[in-house]
């Protein structure tokens, strides 16, 4: 049994539970009954990372350990965040996410064994891929409370005003700060890529910059649009939920299809 994965899993799950709870309170995000099982799962979520990812024989980067780093960041990120912004209807989903995954990675093992410490470049240009990957999710997530919030409102469903959230202003300004910040990461990534990945279009491979490529040019038209035209609404919604998906896509369909579903 692996006993950091279960001891993460059952404090996310906890932190879950406080932080649906302090939705229907005037609670103030990251209290103490709240930043206890978090700060100890994030922890341990850490050291699983490092005993399964980073071994002495190189990475293993099958898909569930790189998707198990990518809700770690997301969980990172998402909790630093709701210290400044009221994201505490985003932390269940996250952290219910991030137990799933636990799961699939102790049913369905595998191996992609790389060794990074050879190409320093080339781990770069991944960090930086997973850190604006981890950033627009947050945005996508953001984008779904923001339609939620704009439905309740159009709808004038009473609930709403029982429920602590942000109020919908500020949950706009901060799904463009992040759009903006996961941009930058995005520019960098393809920067990178071009850079130093030599096989960047190779059979097999050309998918992945393509589709990174329409999600750039997407999220670049929406900045556009939001700050010199004014779209804000459901349209910013819709297309940042696209461009999330193209990079979802890009990132992991291939990989998903070959270690998951042809193993």
């Amino acid at each position: 049994m692996d006993y950091l994965a279960l001891i993460s899993g059952i404090f996310y799950l906890v932190a879950a539970v406080v932080a649906s709870k302090q939705l229907l309170s005037s609670q103030k995000p990251l209290s103490s009954t709240f930043l206890i099982p978090i700060v100890i799962a994030l922890s341990t979520h850490a050291t699983w990372l490092y005993q399964h990812v980073f071994m002495l024989g190189g990475q293993d980067l099958q898909i569930l350990n790189v998707v198990s780093l990518v809700t770690f960041i997301i969980s990172l990120l998402s909790t630093a965040a709701s210290k400044r912004l009221n994201t505490g209807v985003l932390l269940p989903v996250v952290y219910g996410f991030t137990v799933i995954n636990f799961i699939a990675v102790t049913y369905l093992p595998s191996h992609f064994v790389t060794h990074l410490e050879t190409h320093p470049a080339v781990g770069s240009h991944i960090i930086i891929a997973l850190l604006a990957y981890s950033t627009m999710t947050i945005a996508s997530l953001f984008a779904l409370q923001l339609a939620y919030l704009d439905h309740r409102l159009k709808n004038h469903k009473l609930p709403l005003t029982k429920i602590n959230m942000p109020p919908i202003m500020t949950l706009e300004k901060s799904l463009f700060q992040f759009i903006f910040i996961g941009f930058i990461l995005l520019s960098c990534t393809l920067l990178t890529g071009f850079i130093f990945l030599e096989d960047m279009f190779a059979q097999g491979k050309a998918h992945k910059a393509i589709l990174s490529m329409i999600a750039w040019v997407i999220y670049g038209v929406l900045l556009w649009g939001h700050y010199k035209q004014g779209w804000r609404g459901r349209l910013t919604v819709y297309i940042t939920i696209v461009g999330s998906s193209l990079l979802t896509l890009a990132y992991f369909g291939s990989r998903f299809v070959r270690e998951i579903i042809l193993t």
